[in-house]
């Protein structure tokens, strides 16, 4: 229960306005349910002609000491005054239509009580998702290296999805039914407090029996869901990887191992849904069970003519009666709120996951890039296996490396040599753990990391890019761009003609990750998109690696128009690309071991030479 209230503390504040109406209307309706079945005991003396009410012949004065004789003796006296001016027949019409109109206004009351709780059901799902997201986005790269992307889609979907069925369903049960099982609890002691007392003896231990099973389901509906996210994952790995599942045949196999996972998570499912659908059976059970010990204690006060009698003892059993519901609401959500923790414990993995990169408290500003990039003394390395205690593997080693502006310096290097890591501690996708990134002579972690990112522009050796038109693609991140700046861009990236020749124009839908493209094309796109923001540095990563010749040609082609005047650092694994660069950096093992232009190393027969002529056979 501890960590249910405490879901609700995180989520349900801002929707406040709705939660006072609820907790209104389920008052009303709890006072208007009392008062409506209070009728029920006249209609019976009449009709069975107890006699319990003959002996009402004046009305008592209030007396705080003895209310249930006061009330009882005065309803008493009207309804017998109503009997003698009116008849018993005309009298029972009468008390029927009351309760009629109590009833109609009890259950209006329960509606808008049900009603309001939509509004903070919806909401609070709605804000679960959103901040998902925007965590999402905000986490750095480095948290999703070790997370499957179908086990992330798996919590923003089926995760959140058992939270609104789990927990938000549950929600009217916390703001309901207390105030129901309270207002009916105090109307059972005010009629009869020996037999309220006898029941409070049974009703602790179903409870106890209730909240152990549920312990048991959420045990069970963690391995569920975990389960399920391997099957999203399977399904995303499949998506990505179709062309090579069908070049080597492996249809079959795919089918095999998804069927696996399928139905492991289908005979986990099935365990949880079958010990959930014995919620309603034994709550029925414990209730009958109740209702006929109850029975059995008031027949005997009833027979015995103590303290009840039986007009009274029937309202009493209808009290009861109505207490039951909200009781068993109670043990469904017993079984209901633990498949939901389950759920809420996996999406708060993501909302509660640690951004290691940090925003400034006190941002310094950098308007422009006036001087230099610096690499000092940078050492870097990924942690394996605990994000506290695992093994740290050393990525980059001591690097000291000045790009001045206006300057291109090339990366190069075998692969895992650590030239994407280094890039990438430039507009902080990831923090080093020893040394400094300076630009202009500001640690990068001094200053905002918006302000970074906006001076730094990418061009990737995959095109990253969204399904959506091609105007919306090159304007990516930039506010108010005109018309013609985006016709410009995609000139200068060798783009426009060839988006001209589309069915819409710059308007034309590129598919799913640009899909309906070549990947000469959609490289293109993305050069249009960084010419466009137009940043003073620019990186490249082995953006022309995947291309062939006529795409490379007219790539590189865009690519010189983007780096004039700009600083750029350029990964490569073409050496022809980056004959041209001022400064050639060799990467080896995380260590820079050679650097010069194209031609000095050459001369020093190292580790670019062997690159070269590697390349050139």
């Amino acid at each position: 229960m501890k960590e249910f209230l405490n879901v609700l503390r995180r989520f349900v504040p801002p929707y406040k306005k709705y939660l006072v109406a609820s907790v209104f209307f389920n008052i009303l309706s709890v006072i208007l349910n009392i008062f409506s079945f209070a009728a029920l005991i006249p209609i019976l003396q009449i009709i069975f002609k107890t006699g319990d009410g003959e002996t009402a012949t004046s009305l008592m004065a209030w007396d705080w000491t003895n209310i249930q004789d006061v009330l009882m003796n005065n309803m008493n006296y009207y309804v017998n005054g109503m009997i003698a001016d009116w008849g018993a027949t005309t009298t029972l019409l009468l008390i029927g239509l009351f309760l009629a109109v109590m009833t109609a206004l009890k259950t209006g009351a329960y509606f808008l009580s049900s009603a309001t709780i939509v509004p903070i059901r919806t909401g609070v799902v709605r804000d679960i998702r959103n901040q998902l997201y925007q965590k999402i986005n905000a986490l750095p790269l480095g948290f999703f290296s070790e997370e499957r992307k179908g086990d992330i889609i798996a919590r923003m979907s089926g995760d959140v999805q058992e939270i609104e069925n789990s927990i938000m369903s549950s929600l009217e049960m916390l703001f309901k039914n207390p105030i129901l099982i309270v207002g009916y609890f105090a109307m059972l002691l005010f009629i009869s407090w020996q037999l309220t007392l006898f029941t409070l003896i049974i009703v602790p231990i179903m409870g106890w029996f209730m909240g152990w099973v549920g312990r048991k389901l959420k045990a069970q509906s963690v391995k569920a869901q975990a389960l399920w996210s391997d099957t999203m994952s399977q399904v995303e790995e499949t998506l990505g990887g179709l062309r090579i599942i069908k070049a080597f045949n492996a249809e079959e196999k795919m089918n095999k191992r998804f069927d696996s996972i399928n139905s492991a998570y289908r005979n986990d499912i099935m365990r949880v849904n079958i010990r959930q659908s014995m919620a309603h059976p034994m709550s029925e059970f414990l209730g009958t069970v109740m209702i006929v010990i109850v029975l059995w204690f008031g027949g005997v006060l009833v027979l015995n003519n103590q303290t009840l009698s039986g007009p009274i003892f029937i309202y009493y059993m209808v009290m009861l009666y109505s207490i039951i519901n909200p009781l068993k609401e109670f043990s469904k959500a017993s079984y209901n709120i633990p498949k939901g923790l389950a759920s809420m414990e996996r999406v708060d993995k993501i909302l509660m996951a640690e951004n290691t990169i940090k925003e400034p408290v006190y941002p310094k500003r950098l308007p422009s890039f006036e001087h230099q990039i610096e690499f000092r003394n940078v050492s870097f390395a990924y942690r394996q296996g605990d994000k506290e205690t695992g093994q740290l593997i050393w990525v980059l080693k001591d690097i000291n490396l000045t790009i001045p502006k206006g300057k291109t310096i090339a990366l190069v290097g075998q692969s895992g040599s650590g030239k994407s890591t280094l890039v990438d501690l430039i507009p902080r996708y990831y923090d080093v753990q020893e040394g400094e990134v300076l630009i202009d002579g500001i640690n990068v972690k001094d200053l905002g990391v918006h302000d970074l990112r906006k001076l730094i522009g990418n061009v990737n050796q995959e095109a990253i890019l969204f399904n959506d038109s091609f105007r919306n693609n090159i304007s990516f991140g930039v506010e108010n761009a005109t018309q013609d700046d985006i016709e410009e861009a995609a000139r200068i990236a060798n783009a426009y003609d060839f988006i001209m020749a589309s069915e819409a124009e710059f308007d034309t839908n590129i598919g799913d990750r640009g899909g309906r493209l070549s990947g000469g094309q959609r490289q293109r796109v993305s050069i249009a998109r960084a010419i466009l923001k137009n940043p003073p540095i620019l990186i490249l990563d082995e953006a022309t690696s995947a291309l062939d010749t006529e795409s490379e040609r007219l790539v590189q082609d865009a690519l010189e128009r983007l780096m004039k005047t700009r600083t750029t650092v350029a990964i490569a694994h073409r050496l022809s690309t980056i004959k041209n660069a001022d400064e050639i950096c060799v990467l080896h093992e995380g260590r820079i071991v050679e650097r010069g232009t194209h031609e000095e190393l050459l001369s020093f027969d190292g580790y670019y030479k062997k690159l070269h002529d590697m390349q050139q056979v």
